[in-house]
């Protein structure tokens, strides 16, 4: 077990709440009959620990959580960034999780990235 505490009962998930895209999957989400446990990553912090917890959940990397055409990752890391350690891509997303691909939801030992809305309606069937 992680440090990330999951339930069987309950999706959490974790968002960018300035992004339609994850406002939207959220609202897909809440109209479920699962409980929906939704964590702003702009809001609540989400330790760069948390986010190796989360990226080795989904057998990714913390570089393939991040979105380098995101302006922000742009302004701040350029568009031809040489960065490659592991520990370097996880302090970006806990320093600017702005930059996240999109939604992660995890429920229970599952997690799960939403890159399109149409990705949430096969987690959500294979999770009923």
């Amino acid at each position: 077990m992680g440090i990330i505490a999951t339930d069987e009962r309950e999706i959490s998930m974790y968002y960018n709440g300035e992004s339609s895209f994850s406002e939207q999957a959220l609202a897909i989400l809440e109209a479920t009959e699962f409980k929906i446990r939704a964590v702003d990553i702009t809001k609540d912090k989400v330790t760069a620990t948390q986010w190796a917890e989360i990226a080795d959940r989904l057998g990714v990397t913390g570089k393939d959580l991040v979105n380098t055409e995101h302006p922000n990752f742009i302004q701040s890391y350029g568009e031809h960034t040489n960065i490659e350690s592991e520990e370097d891509w996880l302090k970006i997303l806990s320093q600017n999780p702005k930059v996240i691909q999109g939604p992660i939801l995890l429920h229970g030992e599952r997690a799960f990235q939403a890159k399109a809305l149409g990705d949430l309606f096969v987690f959500l069937d294979q999770e009923s």
